[in-house]
């Protein structure tokens, strides 16, 4: 324990950047691993999980993930079931300038939430042969989880920038998440939390994955905004520590998925070696041809009416998600092929499947990112970048 002041101790907590994993003493076959993950009954063969943002997720881009292997949320609050024909909203939001476009997303987001609009997008994930797993926060999810429930969604991720069991409110009546999983007719998913202690009420609330994240993602603000947020190797570490306590206690193993922080390869092997099951991607999934963003990318709590907590950032379109997934990478910056890279990485670990890397050997090495990458930093190349 470390102190910031007479009388006031802190703990040191670490971020991806800050950490490697320790190659082991006997290697697996990178071709050997095997990386599926299971949410209640259904298997994943990827453990990429798309973010529920628009500039992600569409109805084309879930199939798409799908049909690769992963899993691809779709925002029940977001532009695809506000509006019939959401591609000059997406437009507008890509071309407006950077301090128009808080104003604007805030203008955009106002529309209502259309029940007919939230069954249709299930159906036509459905119907392209995806899996459809849809999103909800907290305040919507009474009335969208039935919605989505009766259109045949898999499952229901209800996320807000921190979720709790234990929510008090003078207001009235907040969300059960214990009741909300006992009455849904579909696994629930909950986020985002990055402490012990509310990741085992959340647990013992019932939920089918827990996701791990509070600010770190790139078009996130919220750590400047509030001052609030975890790093995300010791956020992972301490949930999946409840995780492992949870299971003790019932046998049951449940998913933790890392949402945020994550921009190369090598931040997806660390994530799991923390303790993650699954990566939530957003930027890096923004980048891709079949993306809605049009190059742009953006934060959910970005349009809030009171107090936006995102920005609008530019990732450009770098390749198909086939390239950023499973290859051939053809950038230097570790943003690609980030499938075999995991690979890679847990076959020099000696792990055989993500429950095995998870044991894998961490040290804390704060120079890992730049011993000996002057050159790369000079020249902007590679980690240089």
């Amino acid at each position: 324990m470390e102190f910031i002041g007479k009388g006031r101790a802190a703990r040191r907590t670490y971020g991806f950047d800050e950490i490697a994993l320790v190659p082991a003493s006997a290697t697996v076959d990178p071709s050997d691993v095997d990386l599926s993950w299971r949410v209640a009954e259904r298997t994943f063969a990827l453990p990429i999980v798309a973010s529920a943002m628009d500039s992600v997720v569409d109805v084309p881009f879930a199939i798409a993930l799908s049909r690769l292997g992963g899993m691809a949320v779709l925002n029940l609050e977001g532009i695809q079931t506000r509006y019939a024909d959401p591609g000059d909203v997406l437009d507008r939001l890509a071309a407006a300038p950077p301090e128009r476009v808080v104003g604007l997303m805030q203008e955009v987001y106002r529309e209502p939430i259309k029940d007919d609009l939230v069954a249709r997008r299930i159906q036509e994930i459905r119907g392209g042969g995806g899996a459809a797993v849809v999103s909800s926060t907290p305040a919507q999810a009474g009335r969208l989880g039935p919605l989505a429930a009766e259109a045949g969604a898999a499952v229901l991720l209800v996320q807000s920038t921190v979720i709790t069991e234990q929510h008090r409110s003078d207001r009235g009546q907040a969300l059960s998440l214990r009741e909300l999983t006992a009455q849904t007719e579909m696994p629930v998913m909950a986020g985002n939390c990055v402490s012990y202690e509310a990741a085992l009420q959340l647990l013992e609330a019932g939920v089918a994955a827990l996701f791990v994240g509070v600010g770190p993602g790139a078009a996130c603000t919220s750590r400047k905004v509030l001052g609030v947020g975890v790093p995300q190797a010791t956020a992972i570490v301490d949930v999946a520590a409840a995780r492992a306590e949870f299971e003790r206690r019932t046998g049951r193993h449940v998913p933790v998925v890392a949402d945020g922080g994550i921009a190369v390869g090598g931040d997806v092997a660390k994530a799991v070696a923390c303790g993650a099951d699954a990566v939530m991607l957003g930027s890096l999934l923004a980048r891709a041809e079949e993306a809605p963003g049009r190059g742009s990318h953006w934060g959910m709590a970005t349009p809030h009416a009171a107090l936006p907590r995102g920005t609008r950032i530019q990732v450009g379109t770098t390749g198909t998600l086939r390239d950023i997934l499973l290859g051939p990478a053809r950038v230097d910056d570790g943003s690609q092929n980030l499938v075999e890279a995991l690979r890679t990485a847990m076959g020099m670990c000696g792990a055989r499947t993500l429950r095995q890397m998870q044991q894998a050997e961490i040290i804390i090495a704060p120079s890992v990112s730049t011993e000996g990458k002057t050159l790369q930093m000079a020249q902007r190349v590679g980690q240089g970048r």
